[in-house]
């Protein structure tokens, strides 16, 4: 039985994605790393950390400054998050939805806590979430289930009495590696990849779901 759930934020809750990306392109653009849009459906989904070492492997460049790298990224993320970001449709519906429900609902991203605070602060949801995990203190990301284990350990939820919301293949196969439902929410360009095969679920939007899409899961949790 379905007892809480568990969303990723970028490009599921708020409309980061296009910002991370181009952020991406523009610190790389300045070691010589030209990413077209076919090389960063590779790094989609990774966090900070690991889309930096990703294109060192591609492409290394002279004296890599990996920490000073990452700050400069969370920096400028963290100025988006303050004044250019904007929810994406369904947010307040789906977690009124569950809210309704009284199942617990926890944050699990693979940005650190100052994003996922300014996330919270901008739009005023710190009493939407039961609790937040960030893999920022884990070993590894998503791929690796570990931010959606450590999320049902706050919730006092068994993983597999849970469903993960995501956008990332990544995050995906992170959620069905931690044994919960996953509900995939791809963005247009991405909807299509095979990848999103492994989800329970593939919907186009957070407002498409609802008690047809919920019963569905949930029964098929209790076989």
């Amino acid at each position: 039985m379905i007892e809480a759930v568990i969303f990723d934020m970028d490009g599921l809750l708020v409309d980061s994605e296009p910002f991370w990306q181009e952020t991406e392109r523009s610190i790389m653009r300045n070691f010589g790393v030209e990413i077209t849009d076919e090389m960063q459906k590779e790094s989609f989904g990774l966090s900070t950390e690991e889309q930096i070492a990703h294109w060192y492997n591609y492409q290394p460049w002279p004296n890599p400054d990996f920490p000073e790298l990452e700050r400069l990224y969370n920096e400028i993320m963290q100025g988006f998050f303050k004044t250019k970001a904007e929810l994406l449709p369904g947010v307040e519906y789906i977690l009124d939805f569950f809210k309704k429900k009284k199942l617990k609902i926890a944050l699990a991203s693979s940005s650190n806590m100052t994003l996922i605070n300014s996330f919270i602060s901008k739009f005023n949801l710190a009493e939407s979430f039961d609790g937040i995990s960030s893999a920022e203190t884990e070993e590894f990301a998503k791929p690796h289930p570990a931010v959606y284990i450590k999320a049902a350990k706050y919730l006092n939820v068994k993983p597999t009495n849970c469903i993960a919301f995501e956008d990332s293949v990544h995050g995906v196969i992170a959620g069905k590696a931690a044994k919960m439902k996953v509900v995939a929410i791809p963005d247009k360009a991405h909807f299509s990849f095979p990848g999103y095969l492994v989800a329970d679920l593939k919907i186009k939007s957070l407002n498409e779901f609802g008690e047809k899409e919920f019963n569905k899961i949930n029964n098929n949790s209790m076989s």
